[in-house]
């Protein structure tokens, strides 16, 4: 299993957004970015990613799952961009914000904390329990 995390501005998809989905899902369509469309070409079903307001809230909130492998996006016919489909897992206990993380030095060369723009971008297993540790969250 491999981790991910998904950037998504409150205004156009929101956390709460994708837990109305349901078991149904979403695309995560619109990304328009080579570096984070290669990285939806490399998940598989069944990788978890975390779900990060970017912003004025920069904060992950929440985990998703992926659903559906890359796929055309539905948003486009232009064949260069794909999409993967994800369904949202559960929430933080407590969201973990960009200050925390940048303050946190086991997180000091993760993509978020180097490279914060990147809408789709892959997390360390490390990452992934650091940042779940500092939710107060278990997996």
């Amino acid at each position: 299993m491999a981790y991910w995390l998904f950037k998504s501005e409150v205004s156009t998809w929101s956390w709460d957004q994708q837990v109305a989905k349901g078991d149904a899902g979403e695309e995560w369509d619109g990304v328009r970015n080579y570096q984070a469309r290669n990285h939806m070409r490399d998940m598989k079903i069944g990788d978890l990613g975390f779900f990060y307001h970017s912003q004025k809230e920069k904060e992950i909130v929440g985990i998703v799952e992926v659903i559906a492998e890359s796929h055309p996006d539905s948003t486009t016919d232009d064949e260069r961009w794909d999409c993967v489909d994800i369904k949202a897992v559960r929430p933080l206990k407590n969201p973990v914000t960009l200050a925390m993380c940048k303050e946190d030095p086991r997180l000091a060369d993760m993509v978020l904390v180097n490279n914060s723009r990147l809408s789709v971008q892959p997390v360390t297993k490390k990452e992934w329990d650091t940042i779940l540790s500092l939710s107060g969250d278990s997996e």
